[in-house]
């Protein structure tokens, strides 16, 4: 399976210490299945750091989804429990690691909806249903530790 991550810079080797926190599933490495979700990411990292635009891409053995002893979370749509684990994540507290976590990509306005959460003005559904990302349901792919980065190859 093919999957690509977009930045400002070109990723030749995976360096998960370079990872930012609070992001959607945790600190690690994002990739995507689709190529133009990967270069909007590069855009737009771009944009904030400097630099050009580029999509890395990467093979991986998928078939360690199947059966593995990597610690893996699959978030097959939306739903409360994707949405508690994006605010845990997102918020700092990293609820449950994982190895390899799949499932959908939050709205890029996910700050301000975990305020709104927190203060109350919206309840946990409403919650879900604004993180929603606005494009229809994107996927990514999330990182998290050396064991996992082995069944990726930089192409």
């Amino acid at each position: 399976m093919i999957l690509y991550h977009g930045s400002n810079i070109c990723i030749e080797q995976i360096d998960l210490a370079m990872s930012k926190p609070n992001k959607d599933f945790g600190r690690g490495f994002y990739l995507s299945e689709n190529e133009t979700q990967a270069h909007e990411m590069a855009v737009f990292k771009s944009m904030q750091l400097g630099g050009e635009p580029i999509v890395s891409t990467f093979e991986f053995d998928h078939t360690v989804m199947e059966c593995s002893t990597l610690r893996i979370k699959v978030f097959e749509d939306y739903s409360e429990e994707w949405a508690d684990f994006v605010f845990a994540n997102r918020e700092g507290f990293e609820a449950e690691r994982y190895d390899i976590v799949y499932g959908p990509i939050a709205d890029d306005r996910v700050g301000l909806q975990i305020r709104r959460l927190k203060d109350g003005n919206i309840d946990r559904t409403e919650f879900m249903n604004r993180l929603k990302f606005m494009k229809g349901v994107t996927y990514q792919f999330f990182f998290g530790s050396e064991a996992a980065l082995k069944y990726l190859k930089k192409i």
